[in-house]
């Protein structure tokens, strides 16, 4: 089965810097798709990055400049450089993935659990 697992959250101070991972484990040969969401309390979940498979990034308009999106194909991963960071970045991250070739199974979507990040002096 595949999962993915997210890790680098935590508080930051204004104008400061984290860098969130997420990996992909299980029987996978291939995803098509790999992005980062994030939910701010009282708020609707909003896509901030994504990247698909041997194409140009996409950001949310309240991250580019600030935020770079990267993926490692080969050992299904993707990372989230977030600098510059600001209060309103307070969310809970989530990384999803697409498009999933499994050596068993094919899967359309996938979440994980989410990480913290606050941004907060």
């Amino acid at each position: 089965q595949v999962q993915l697992a997210e890790s680098g959250g935590g508080l930051v101070q204004p104008g400061g810097t984290l860098r969130l991972s997420c990996a992909a484990s299980g029987d996978i040969l291939d995803i098509r798709l790999m992005a980062w969401y994030r939910q701010a309390p009282g708020k609707q979940r909003e896509m901030v990055a994504s990247m698909i498979s041997g194409e140009s990034a996409n950001y949310a308009d309240s991250v580019k400049g600030r935020f770079t999106i990267s993926r490692d194909h080969a050992k299904n991963t993707a990372t989230l450089q977030m600098n510059d960071l600001r209060p309103e970045d307070t969310a809970v991250y989530y990384c999803n993935a697409e498009g999933i070739i499994g050596v068993r199974m094919n899967m359309n979507e996938i979440w994980g659990q989410g990480t913290l990040v606050a941004v907060s002096s």
